[in-house]
């Protein structure tokens, strides 16, 4: 990075290991540092894409108790006594070990970045985020308002090229609010609004010709959860600062 932020402050945002102040200095300087804002998303999309490739697997508590007795005996070992070969071996093994799995997942990840195998959403974070906050302000949550499935679809024709699929949960705790037109990613979306006691989620659809996907693990930016899925030829984007588990309730309401 070539702005006055250095990656120690990027990666300890990204940790949560920013007090509130320079949290939110840091989400201040995102907002008009594009180089930054990039830089936080790629992460973000390693994170996760590392996190969701499941290549690893927890080494057996026998084994770790095994080789951090060796490491204890080694490190604990007098100065004048010299240390046994075996001990040196493994730690290197242990070393090498680790360097193998990372090396393996990372390799894995741009893999399947580049054959398409790790889905991606259509749109960056921050452009779901500005377009979740700017619908926030008075007069700018829907297009039309209803609590009707029947009136808010029919809203849409002759709007958008694709019919998006709408359904009311209000018996299930997230009542239908209404509908709107947004762009997203230089296109034109529907955006179908749900509330869920006093918070807001903006459910961002496109149409799409890329096959089916579960709902992928949650993203999270300037307090906000974001959560995607393609399911039936259509592709949604779900953004709320309600808490994962209420976001992740509707997203498996709506694809079932």
């Amino acid at each position: 990075m070539s702005c006055d932020y250095t990656r120690t402050a990027l990666h300890g945002y990204l940790d949560g290991e920013l007090d509130a102040a320079r949290s939110a200095e840091f989400e201040r300087h995102l907002e008009n540092c594009r180089e930054c804002a990039k830089s936080l998303e790629a992460e973000e999309s390693l994170r996760s894409g590392l996190q969701r490739s499941g290549l690893y697997e927890q080494a057996p508590v026998a084994l770790r108790k095994k080789i951090r007795a060796g490491l204890d005996a080694a490190t604990a070992a007098p100065a004048r006594r010299p240390v046994a070969a075996w001990q040196w071996w493994a730690v290197a093994a242990v070393c090498a070990t680790a360097a193998i799995i990372v090396a393996a997942e990372a390799s894995w990840y741009s893999w399947s970045r580049n054959s398409g195998v790790l889905a991606s959403t259509p749109f960056t974070a921050a452009e779901m985020i500005d377009a979740h906050v700017r619908s926030l302000q008075p007069g700018h949550l829907t297009d039309v308002a209803s609590t009707d499935q029947h009136t808010v679809k029919p809203w849409f024709t002759g709007k958008l090229d694709f019919s998006p699929p709408i359904k009311d949960f209000a018996e299930e705790g997230f009542p239908l609010i209404g509908g709107r037109l947004d762009a997203l990613g230089g296109q034109n979306v529907a955006a179908i609004v749900y509330g869920r006691r006093k918070h807001i989620i903006n459910v961002f659809i496109v149409p799409t010709k890329e096959p089916d996907t579960p709902i992928h693990q949650p993203g999270l930016r300037q307090g906000y959860y974001w959560l995607h899925w393609r399911r039936q030829g259509m592709e949604y984007c779900a953004v709320s600062d309600v808490s994962i588990s209420d976001l992740q309730e509707l997203a498996q309401l709506i694809y079932q």
